[in-house]
């Protein structure tokens, strides 16, 4: 019987913002109180496009290590559960050569995030940000994961990673039979979205998701941001002249306001109709000041933690040593019997 396993990944590709924790990191820690957790930094996929963007060896290193104290910081036991680094375990990249055997080309060239993030100039793209999406199903399968913590910009991904778990299941079900192996070798992870701000868009413009490369600071609340800064980009968030609406279909044609109570909501872990229960006819300067209070409660804590731990190499590079350790156990074993079923000859014992 398959292990119930939470598999997910961020990239060390720096300043963590609110959107990524709200989006995910939130979502982690509430998982590990039901499920054995994976949280990995996904180094290897941070290096799919130009260096000039990930930032080379010294930025890579920083945010690394400032992502792991970003998942310590926000609740994650990094004792009972497993966080770890991409590159120190040699099977992500082993399995997804295998898995790039068992792709289509027609499933990658229907990826819409590689036609957005390589634009018109895709002649130039990395084969690694077209390959992104096999390296991504081979960490998930790696583990056999059976759910993946995922935003809408990744469902997609994902589905590519239950079609290549089912052709490999299906192409290979005499051998795995043979090998005296569950009919369903590489389980069809489920995708998990939950909470009422999964996609977090930027303080600046309601339509755009907040991200870290937008020029403005003011468009995001990063998790290093102190009370100060927190309380200040609140309250300059654009927002519209009409006092907020009692039901969410108010919510539907004015996405500045639907996207300040979202984040109320997810902080306050209410539903966004309970959040305009308490705030709906009332005006945005009060609705603000009581979303500044709460944003700062909820992450002032977490800015400070994460500084703390990333100025601690040592220990935050245990655990990354740790974990990898750990995840090296379960990722070889999958990768042993991969290797079985395939027909390639090794070492035993």
């Amino acid at each position: 019987m398959t292990t119930q396993r939470v598999f997910s990944g961020v990239q060390p590709t720096g300043n963590l913002h609110l959107g990524n924790y709200l989006g995910a990191i939130v979502n982690f820690v509430k998982l590990q109180e039901t499920h054995n957790c994976i949280y990995c930094v996904v180094d290897l996929h941070a290096i799919t496009v130009p260096v000039t963007v990930w930032g080379g060896p010294d930025e890579l290193r920083r945010n690394t290590r400032e992502v792991t104290a970003a998942f310590i910081a926000a609740g994650i036991d990094p004792k009972k559960h497993i966080i770890f680094n991409q590159s120190q375990v040699a099977e992500h990249a082993e399995l997804a050569w295998v898995f790039n055997c068992v792709a289509r080309l027609g499933w990658l060239n229907r990826m819409t995030q590689f036609k957005e993030k390589a634009g018109k100039d895709r002649e130039n793209a990395s084969i690694g940000l077209y390959d992104y999406p096999v390296l991504m199903a081979s960490d998930i399968l790696v583990y056999r994961a059976t759910h993946v913590p995922v935003g809408e910009d990744q469902k997609q991904h994902l589905e590519l990673t239950r079609d290549i778990a089912q052709k490999f299941n299906n192409d290979f079900s005499a051998s795995i039979a043979a090998q005296g192996l569950d009919e369903v070798f590489f389980p069809l992870p489920e995708p998990v979205i939950t909470g009422p701000a999964t996609r977090v868009m930027s303080l600046r413009d309601g339509t755009k998701k907040m991200s870290k490369s937008d020029p403005s600071d003011y468009s995001r609340i990063n998790l290093t941001d102190d009370a100060d800064a927190i309380a200040q980009k609140i309250r300059k968030a654009k927002t519209d002249p009409e006092p907020l609406p009692t039901e969410e279909k108010g919510l539907e044609p004015r996405p500045e306001a639907d996207n300040l109570v979202g984040i109320y909501a997810a902080l306050s872990g209410k539903p966004k109709a309970a959040v305009l229960g308490e705030f709906g006819g009332a005006q945005f300067s009060a609705f603000k000041s009581n979303l500044v209070d709460l944003a700062v409660e909820k992450l002032s804590p977490i800015a400070g933690e994460m500084k703390r731990l990333s100025a601690d190499h040592d220990y935050v590079d245990s655990v990354l040593a740790d974990g990898s350790d750990r995840a090296r156990v379960i990722a070889a074993e999958t990768m042993m019997a991969v290797k079985d079923i395939m027909g390639m000859v090794r070492k035993k014992g």
